[in-house]
């Protein structure tokens, strides 16, 4: 009888910290719960759009799994990797390169831009330690600042461009919307079933099933080990040999490439890009999404990045619909759901930083 009634108290300590542990994931689960309620959507078209959603923001949201292994935190800076496949893209639409070549083609010129920005943000990042987040947020402004100015002013005057469908008027800069037609579901179509009239991109998910492995056994090789290392604690991974800089610089450069390639994938999904705009939210919605999922400034699984997408986008879909339910007005539920995109980061760290102080 005696260890049994020591075996209740130890079983019920168990489940307060599993349940503080999920704390975060858990709240969000119940609102979407009562979010899908509240709003009255056809299940088809729910699954629908959560499935489309999944598919187009998995890259993007799995690019921040290894700046927070290396301990740059949550990083806001994959917007310059956006911008990069942006510029990509936009490129092999003026040479109208189509199709899944096109798309390959983007890809890989994706890369060498993605590079360079990645590795000088990297830089910038070793003379911030410990502010990354803050940091790598004004890095996203102010490389932004500079894309507005190529685009907007140095396109058609130094830069030529011979494409004049997709400048303005006045011959100077790109128009604000860019049809990709050429690239339109380029990969979507690649490879894509019906299930209970649902298409699923399967070509897409097969695509972020494999970064998922290649993450898994990447974070298992030396290099992987150290930027663990680096993230546990720099002081003693200097000691042990490890070139702290250097991880870090690495980090970011992978980081930088897979949002590149991330946004890529979105933008053949939507098949349209808004020059301007299409790049600055994804560093929010990728940081909200990731931390839903259960993940903190210092710590993050492929588990809780697919986790969190589910739900926040969940979330996401329902929150319009279910504001107008709530209030009767339209137009809140549009403020809800951006209430939702920003509120979800500063509920998640609030609840992490409770979960830290209460261990």
């Amino acid at each position: 009888m005696k260890t049994q009634s020591a075996a209740l108290p130890r079983q019920r300590g168990m489940d307060v910290s599993l349940l503080k542990k999920n704390a975060v994931p858990l709240l969000f689960l119940v609102l979407c719960i009562l979010g899908v309620r509240l709003s009255g959507m056809d299940p088809r078209f729910l699954l629908y759009e959560i499935v489309s959603r999944f598919a187009r923001n998995s890259f993007l949201v799995l690019a921040l799994l290894i700046p927070v292994s290396a301990g740059l935190g949550l990083n806001f800076a994959i917007t310059i990797g956006a911008m990069a496949g942006q510029i990509a893209i936009i490129t092999i639409t003026h040479h109208q390169i189509k199709g899944l070549t096109g798309l390959v083609s983007a890809m890989l010129l994706a890369v060498p831009l993605a590079v360079v920005m990645g590795y000088l943000a990297g830089m910038v990042m070793n003379r911030a330690k410990g502010r990354e987040m803050i940091t790598s947020m004004i890095l996203g402004f102010f490389a932004n600042g500079l894309y507005q100015l190529l685009f907007l002013f140095l396109v058609g005057t130094v830069i030529p461009m011979k494409n004049r469908s997709m400048m303005l008027p006045e011959g100077v800069g790109l128009r604000n919307t860019i049809d990709l037609y050429g690239v339109s579901r380029a990969l979507d179509n690649l490879w894509r079933i019906n299930i209970a009239g649902i298409w699923v991109p399967m070509g897409t998910l097969a695509l972020v099933a494999l970064l998922c492995v290649v993450l898994h056994y990447f974070m298992r090789t030396r290099l992987g080990q150290e930027m663990r290392a680096v993230g546990q604690d720099r002081h003693i991974a200097e000691v042990a040999g490890i070139d702290v800089d250097r991880i870090r610089i690495v980090a970011m450069i992978f980081s930088t490439v897979l949002a590149a390639w991330g946004q890529l994938i979105f933008l053949q999904n939507i098949s349209t890009l808004n020059t301007y705009n299409s790049h600055e939210q994804v560093g929010t919605f990728a940081v909200a999404a990731l931390l839903v999922g259960g993940a903190t400034a210092t710590r993050a699984s492929i588990w809780q990045a697919l986790v969190g997408l589910l739900l926040f986008h969940t979330l996401f879909v329902v929150s319009p619909q279910a504001g107008q339910a709530l209030f009767g007005i339209p137009q809140i539920g549009e403020y809800f759901r951006v209430f939702v995109a920003y509120g979800v980061i500063a509920v998640a760290l609030a609840l992490h930083s409770w979960q830290s102080r209460s261990r």
